[in-house]
């Protein structure tokens, strides 16, 4: 009975080498995932700006039923929040909130065309025109 306790008490750890199988294992692990969750979030701040850009969408258009036409590129999408001296009926704000930055934390683009429509998008991550991924060109153009 001696002899058995004796060996119990042996056993209780873990020895070094399994230590480095399993380290070594969940290096294994991390360097085969890491790099795929690491792309996710280029993709998933592509689709916030997009969320983002339907939303302010939406708002427009709503103004621009309150005041017969879109905010002027000057106006900007702050006519969203503050009311313009040569709005005809502003029944804003129209955001709950402050008009959102894009997710790289740059100002959405907003300009009212020749043709009477308008133009709202970001530029992504490297903040020039073009690009694939992350850095692509995301809204109504």
């Amino acid at each position: 009975m001696k002899v058995a306790t004796q060996m119990k008490k042996k056993n209780k750890g873990f020895t070094l080498i399994e230590l480095l199988v399993v380290l070594v294992l969940i290096s294994l692990l991390a360097g085969l995932v890491g790099p795929s969750l690491f792309n996710k979030v280029g993709s998933s701040k592509t689709k916030v700006a997009e969320a983002q850009i339907e939303l302010l969408t939406s708002a427009i258009n709503t103004y621009r039923l309150d005041n017969g036409d879109f905010p002027t590129t000057q106006q900007g999408l702050q006519a969203l929040m503050t009311e313009p001296q040569d709005a005809l009926s502003w029944d804003g704000p129209y955001l709950s909130k402050e008009v959102p930055l894009d997710p790289w934390n740059k100002p959405y683009m907003y300009e009212l065309k020749d043709n009477g429509q308008f133009a709202l998008y970001t530029l992504g991550k490297d903040g020039k025109k073009g690009g694939e991924d992350e850095n692509q060109d995301v809204g109504k153009f």
